[in-house]
């Protein structure tokens, strides 16, 4: 884990919610391209988000499987990271980061030792990796659904991989996951909201707090 440990704030939809995830200390922001998440931002609005957040904290563009016209949109506005959130195979992920030229951080969902046993064929062709709890099957969406994975199962990890944490985080658990798993960074989204989509600025300045002092 880094002396500094990295802090993403995921699903921001306007620049109100980018300047309070800003000034409550953020190292990342993500922008959700995904029409069935409540936390969706159309690309026009995305471009503006991102100049928005240029050069004062990194950017990452989370997507859903998209095809080559998706990400050659969103890798248009030269963000630091493209996220993929699907069900992106490794050969994909690597074609992804080719064709963009954009850093790719995939996102592994986690519910068995199977999966966190995959982990490592995802590093191999990603920049980051993101470890985030597996949706239920009849979930409309693979993520931002608020649930806790067992971190017990990330004992068998290699301790040398740098991965980020993901999954129902909150400013009363932060502390609590990075102590048990050492993550080099976390993100959360539904855990600092007040309803889907809303973020609340007090909530996103405990969490901050809550990480930076575990």
């Amino acid at each position: 884990m880094p002396q500094n440990i990295i802090i993403k704030i995921c699903g921001l939809r306007d620049a109100q919610m980018l300047e309070a995830a800003i000034a409550a200390g953020a190292d990342m922001v993500g922008f959700v391209n995904f029409p069935k998440s409540p936390r969706h931002v159309q690309m026009d609005e995305m471009g503006e988000l991102i100049s928005l957040a240029r050069g004062r904290v990194e950017i990452a563009v989370l997507m859903v499987n998209p095809d080559n016209s998706r990400v050659a949109e969103v890798a248009a506005f030269d963000p630091d990271f493209i996220q993929l959130h699907g069900s992106e195979p490794p050969e994909r992920v690597e074609a992804i980061r080719a064709e963009g030229g954009i850093p790719v951080m995939k996102a592994v969902a986690i519910a068995s030792a199977e999966d966190v046993a995959r982990v490592a064929e995802f590093d191999a062709v990603a920049d980051r990796v993101l470890l985030d709890a597996k949706a239920p099957k009849d979930a409309d969406r693979p993520g931002g659904l608020g649930s806790v994975f067992d971190w017990n199962l990330l004992k068998d990890l290699d301790p040398a991989l740098e991965f980020m944490l993901s999954g129902g985080l909150t400013p009363d658990n932060v502390a609590d996951a990075i102590a048990k798993v050492s993550p080099w960074g976390v993100d959360a989204s539904s855990g600092m909201e007040t309803s889907p989509g809303q973020k609340d600025p007090a909530l996103m300045q405990r969490f901050v707090s809550a990480a930076r002092g575990a």
